[in-house]
């Protein structure tokens, strides 16, 4: 009989954002991501002018950790939920760390959408998610040699999971979910009449 195994295996990471380190108050968390969306002047301002639906926090605070209380519990949750996977994942980290290199915050309104992206200079990426309604776009997941397979034909719908070329996730608020920075990602537009509420974040090798 031929044997056929699966090889080079890309790992996702989904777990519930209490699971590990302090308790962190979810309206606290969502309330704080409201009032910076509608403080930060700088960030709009951003968005408004690279056409972004909604609102990011990426390109305008750096220090929401610093800011927000909340936001530092946050970040002592993730270093536990990054470490995990990075156990999960077999790194030899040399003795060095894998710290927190950016976070920010995500609204977006209905029919907001994220454009298919890579973190490049990054090691673990990630979102954990803090309004999630009814409706709300999934995340889009690709496989990474989809650039590579020019050729090749489409595949069932009905193939296997790890044989598809693309994964929908719909993550719950609560959930956080982590993947290696160079898994290509996207977010479909959203179809909930509700502001989809996330934070994101990248983790560099130290």
């Amino acid at each position: 009989m031929p044997e056929i195994e699966s090889l080079f295996v890309t790992r996702l990471y989904r777990a519930r954002l209490a699971e590990y380190g302090p308790a962190i108050d979810a309206d606290e968390l969502e309330a704080s991501c409201r009032s910076i969306a509608e403080d930060d002047a700088a960030g709009q301002a951003w968005c408004a002018e690279n056409g972004y639906p909604g609102y990011t926090s990426y390109a305008s605070l750096t220090d929401l950790p610093w800011r927000f209380p909340v936001f530092a519990e946050l970040v002592q949750a993730l270093d536990r939920h990054v470490a995990a996977f990075a156990e999960d994942l077999a790194f030899d980290l040399d003795g060095r760390a894998l710290m927190l290199e950016d976070l920010w915050i995500n609204l977006l309104p209905l029919g907001g959408t994220h454009a298919s992206h890579i973190h490049p200079h990054s090691v673990i990426s990630g979102t954990t998610y803090v309004a999630m309604p009814r409706g709300a776009s999934a995340l889009k997941l690709e496989d990474p040699r989809s650039g590579r397979m020019m050729a090749a034909p489409a595949r069932h719908r009905d193939a296997r999971r790890e044989l598809q070329s693309f994964i929908y996730l719909a993550p719950e608020a609560g959930d956080v979910l982590l993947w290696e920075s160079w898994l290509r990602h996207e977010v479909p537009p959203n179809r909930a009449g509700e502001v989809r509420i996330s934070v994101s974040f990248n983790y560099r090798w130290e």
